[in-house]
């Protein structure tokens, strides 16, 4: 496992609602941050079959072009009554205008038309961080949880509102930042997805 020793990283996305939960955990350990925005850098096609692929295609993008450490993140809502779907394919089903208004709808809908008794889901994060030299390491994390219908809450993004977390009863669109994330408040556990990839992350990686 190589550690992280530099000071300066890059969050490979251009997604307003990723990079915003990615500094809530970064911001305090003191680094650097530089996004793949505000680099002005191509968001690269995302051609891989897992989480894992697609984060190290951005991961490894960022880092080649920048020529510094780059994290990147994928992640995806899974829906076992969907057989897994829209997983990798998240946020495509929001379509170009990133409507998850619309996304949410059809997750209801489509578990509705195939298996209305079974809205077991979980929120999945791979985490990959690249360096310049092609070097790549991978930290994972999951959130069971189920489908619940209407949507409910207005924090967090994406598929947040129809998303509630096994052990409560309000959904991620229901809950602060530091509900959601869970670790930043001291928790042993972290809660969510990308706080429990991000936990394996600081633990493996970083210095100290």
């Amino acid at each position: 496992m190589r550690r992280l020793t530099e000071n300066k990283l890059v969050i490979a996305s251009h997604n307003q609602g990723k990079i915003r939960e990615l500094k809530t955990l970064l911001d305090p350990l003191g680094y650097t941050l530089l996004t793949a925005a505000d680099l002005d850098l191509p968001e690269p096609e995302e051609t891989g079959l897992t989480f894992e692929e697609n984060a190290r295609l951005k991961a490894v993008a960022a880092a080649t072009a920048s020529q510094l450490p780059s994290l990147a993140d994928d992640s995806g809502l899974a829906v076992d009554g969907l057989n897994g779907a829209p997983g990798i394919y998240s946020a495509r089903w929001a379509a170009p205008e990133r409507d998850f208004g619309l996304a949410m709808e059809r997750v209801y809908k489509e578990l509705q038309s195939t298996s209305p008794h079974n809205p077991t889901a979980r929120f999945v994060s791979v985490i990959c961080l690249a360096w310049p030299d092609g070097h790549v390491e991978y930290f994972r994390g999951e959130v069971e949880g189920a489908i619940v219908w209407p949507p409910r809450g207005d924090q967090g993004f994406g598929y947040d509102p129809i998303f509630q977390p096994d052990g409560f009863d309000i959904t991620f669109g229901e809950m602060s930042a530091d509900q959601k994330h869970g670790w930043t408040l001291g928790q042993e556990q972290a809660l969510s997805h990308r706080a429990r990839a991000f936990k394996r992350f600081a633990e493996e990686c970083l210095e100290g």
